[in-house]
């Protein structure tokens, strides 16, 4: 098993930014050139930092098969969180799920005698991506299938992917149902951030049901000790595909890399074409932690507040990843609001703290903000640095 660590520091606003901007600065200029992948569509990032390290065909629209069920199951994660379901809970099994027998997808071999659990059905949908778990879990969510879809179309919708539709919960092949290698990056992305306590199901290696053994089909799990998770996904039309997330221990502390292969010829070779996205990720990166979490990056004067200065920084921890060997080269500057004046709450942002390589590349561009909130000065304090402001 693993530990889950907060690699995500800078929040959900900044990465979603990043991933549907394009590759960030990083990758832009002096960047070490990915390796031959044999995938149609392929995505890399760094989660610790934020960036986009390699991508090809990133935006394109594809049939993602059973990827679709990372949004599945974001849903149903949704829906935990909320209390709307508990994982104890059973579910029925209507003639409808127990009718994806007869699709020849992937199936955890559910019945309508059956009363399987909510956390049952999630091990089925993620380890065994059972097509008859997916339309249970939607069930019993939604209320109906359809249903459940126009939650899944809402979510994308709210994340901003502009190249996801849905039209099933299973990722069986459907005209107008499609998404991309990073529209797909981004759900992964978001599981991992928003719903922590369930990534664990990424993990399962085999799961037992009703007496039938299935294994994880993500052979990464038992080849990689630093990969735990996340999802395939084949049809005819996608080709084999594969999300890998992978966290590795370094001096300087954990680093997430999260690949994307969409429209390889095998499930060996989304496997090995993975593992070469994600080994180059490492090796060919550095992930530099400029500022530990609550470190200030500046101290500056305040005017009319109750103390005199502020303690400005990044959100928390700042990672950035830069080519390897190049962390000791980089430069960072700060363009900031002047002059500050109180209050400044805690979080407030106030500029922009800006990272580039020694010949001026830019690598980050993160939020500067407030670190610790200032209050306003009283009445006399408040009326002298007005006088101090007007001269200067």
């Amino acid at each position: 098993m693993f530990a889950m660590t907060s690699w995500w520091p800078r929040g959900a606003a900044l990465l979603v930014a990043l991933l549907c901007g394009g590759v960030g600065p990083a990758a832009q200029a002096q960047a070490p050139q990915p390796p031959e992948v044999a995938a149609r569509d392929y995505f890399l990032i760094d989660l610790t930092a934020d960036q986009v390290l390699a991508e090809r065909n990133a935006d394109k629209q594809a049939d993602p098969a059973s990827l679709t069920k990372l949004m599945t199951a974001y849903i149903v994660f949704n829906a935990l969180k909320d209390k709307k379901i508990t994982l104890q809970q059973t579910l029925p099994v209507s003639l409808r799920a127990w009718a994806e027998r007869k699709g020849g997808g992937s199936l955890m071999f559910i019945d309508p005698k059956m009363t399987p659990t909510v956390d049952d059905l999630l091990k089925g949908l993620i380890s065994v991506s059972g097509n008859d778990a997916a339309v249970a879990l939607a069930e019993g969510v939604g209320g109906t299938v359809d249903n459940f879809v126009v939650l899944m179309n809402r979510q994308a919708q709210a994340w901003g992917l502009k190249n996801t539709q849905f039209k099933n919960v299973t990722g069986l092949t459907e005209a107008g149902h499609y998404s991309s290698a990073r529209d797909v990056a981004i759900t992964a992305a978001h599981i991992i951030r928003d719903h922590p306590e369930y990534y664990r199901y990424y993990s399962i290696r085999h799961y037992e049901f009703n007496r039938i053994k299935q294994d994880n089909r993500n052979l990464l799990l038992g080849r990689d000790p630093s990969v735990d998770g996340m999802k395939t996904g084949y049809t005819e039309s996608a080709g084999y595909c594969l999300v890998a997330s992978a966290q590795r221990e370094f001096p300087n502390g954990k680093r997430r890399l999260l690949s994307v292969v969409m429209g390889t010829a095998s499930r060996e070779a989304r496997a090995s074409e993975s593992q070469k996205l994600l080994n180059w990720g490492y090796t060919a990166w550095d992930a530099v932690r400029l500022f530990e979490d609550s470190k200030p990056a500046a101290m500056v004067p305040v005017w009319k507040g109750a103390a005199r200065e502020a303690s400005l920084g990044a959100a928390g921890a700042l990672f950035v990843a830069v080519p390897h060997g190049e962390g000791d080269k980089l430069k960072t500057t700060i363009e900031r609001t002047d002059p500050l004046v109180a209050p400044l709450a805690k979080g407030q942002r106030v500029g922009t703290l800006k990272v580039t390589t020694a010949g001026g590349v830019a690598v980050a561009s993160v939020p500067l903000v407030v670190q610790q909130a200032v209050p306003e000065a009283g009445i006399f304090g408040r009326a002298w640095d007005s006088l101090r402001l007007w001269i200067r």
